[in-house]
Order: C-alpha cells, then structure tokens, then sequence
C-alpha cells in the first residue's frame, strides 16, 4: 500500500535528481531510500523512473503520480498545520497569496498587524495575478488569497468576499510631457509606452475598445514595485487604483494625469478568495479579519 513517507521520497528524488543527494536530504541511505522507490513502483504497479548514468528521468506514470504526490503532500500539511493551530496561533502556517495592487498596500499592512499579534506563525505570501492564484488556491498551493475578483466571480468552486473600491488614474513621473498638458486624449496617451499588471477581461476589452488597438498595453508586469520604478525613471506611464500609489504623490514622486474618457472604468475590485466549502484555518481566518479591518466603506 502506497503511504505519505514513498511520496515524500520519490517527491525528494524528483527534485533533487539522484538518489545520492535525495538520500542526504531525507536522512537516509541511499540503498534505503532506493529500497522505499521500489516499494512505491510494486505498490502502485508501475515503473515511475528510468535509471541512467546522468541521474534519473520520469516515465509518465512517473510524471503522473508526482502531480498527485504533491497534492497530497500539501493536503497534510495543511491538514497537520490546521490541527496544530486549532488551540491557538502560537504556531502554525499561512499560505496567502496577493495580486500585485493589494500587495503594494493592502496585504502588508493586514499582514504587519498579525505578525506582531501572533510572532510565531510562519507566514508564505505569493504574489501572483488573479488567474495563477485560483490555480494554485485549487492546488492547496495558498489557502486565501486577495486579488482582483471580476473574472472570478462566478466560479462555483470558490468562495468570495468582495471588498471596498478605490477610483483608477493613470500617473506617471514628475515633470512627465503629460503632466501639464490640457485636454488629454486617448491618442495623446498612447504616444507614451503603457505599463500595467495582467488585467481583467473586461477592462482589457474596455481598454481595447476605446484606444482603437487591440493591444495597447506595450509592457506588462504583475510586479507593481517594478512597475512604479519604471515609470519614476522615464515616460512609460501606468495605471493603478488610488490607493497604491496615493503616497508616492503626495511625496512627490509620481504625478496622476486626467484621463480623457470618465466612462473608462478602472476602479479597483479586490476581493477575499477562498476554495468553496472548505473551512479557513485559524491563520487564514486571522488574516481575513485583518484585511477587512482595512476595508474601505467607500471609494476614496
């Protein structure tokens, strides 16, 4: 019968390539840990590794009992992570996952208050757009997580809490050809290259429809930080919702330019996401709180 401890074997050997160094890091022999893959292969029936001079290489029933090795493995641990934490958040595990705006503002700030209330928990966050999160939510990859929830919200298989809007504006540096410039048009935009994280269909179509191209984002990145350095050092321009880049204004580091169509919207829609039926743990539930603690009652 195939167990939990085969599959972190074969799951170690797969990463490491050979059996000597997947020995050393599971604490075993490698006869022992040779003699454990051979279990798993007559358990299950199969060849799962071809064997040669360079290493090791998987066969595809390989291929296809690691992609449910690693499920299950994250299944227990995140059913051994939730049973420690049932008492209490002295120990435990947080996987959290954000789309690029809630990470510039949003998640650090949630996620500050809990790590000095709860020093102990460890905490993986991800940063990702909407579409890679629900993957890996649906992989047990990241439990919660908060992102832009349009595309998502009819999805039967998760759970979402919509949060508080922000309005969007476009921005770019001080001093931008832009910045003064009365009467914007969209034309007047897209002579300067266009910078922005992977965007929801709607705005995408939206974008699309009322600049004339079918693709007029020039540079795409779901990093915001890199985003903002990007556009603080030369005339790409970017658009964001208020709130992430509402201090770097005020500072003096980035300027907002006047969109030329109000009808353009592209206020923010972030939202709580969770896998449909499934109870948060005590970490992700401490977190959901926090967050909505820095939900806004109404665009700012």
């Amino acid at each position: 019968m195939t167990n939990l401890q085969q599959l972190r074997h074969f799951l170690a050997l797969t990463e490491h390539g050979n059996f000597a160094r997947a020995a050393e890091a599971v604490n075993l022999s490698q006869p022992a840990l040779s003699r454990s893959i051979q279990a798993l292969e007559a358990s299950l029936d199969c060849r799962l590794l071809d064997r040669h001079s360079r290493g090791i290489s998987l066969t595809v029933h390989g291929q296809l009992v690691l992609e449910h090795a690693q499920r299950l493995l994250a299944g227990s641990r995140a059913l051994e992570n939730a049973v420690v934490q049932l008492a209490n958040l002295e120990t435990g595990e947080l996987l959290l996952g954000s789309g690029p705006y809630p990470a510039a503002r949003l998640v650090p700030q949630a996620l500050g208050r809990m790590a000095t209330a709860w020093p102990r928990v460890r905490v993986n966050l991800l940063i990702d757009n909407w579409r890679g999160l629900r993957d890996r939510l649906l992989r047990d990859e990241v439990e919660l997580f908060v992102a832009d929830i349009r595309d998502l919200e009819h999805d039967p298989l998760l759970f979402i809490e919509a949060l508080g809007t922000h309005p969007g504006v476009m921005f770019g540096r001080p001093g931008h050809p832009l910045e003064n410039r009365k009467g914007l048009s969209m034309n007047d935009l897209l002579e300067y290259p266009l910078a922005a994280t992977q965007l929801p269909e709607k705005v995408e179509l939206e974008l699309n429809l009322i600049s004339g191209r079918v693709q007029p984002v020039s540079i795409q990145c779901d990093n915001f930080m890199v985003l903002k350095t990007l556009v603080a050092q030369s005339n790409v321009i970017s658009m964001a919702p208020w709130d992430v880049i509402a201090n770097d204004v005020a500072a003096g580091r980035l300027v907002t330019l006047p969109l030329p169509l109000s009808s353009f919207n592209q206020n923010s829609a972030y939202g709580l996401v969770s896998r449909a039926g499934h109870s948060l743990s005590p970490a992700a539930q401490a977190m959901r709180l926090q967050i909505l603690e820095d939900d806004p009652l109404a665009s700012e």
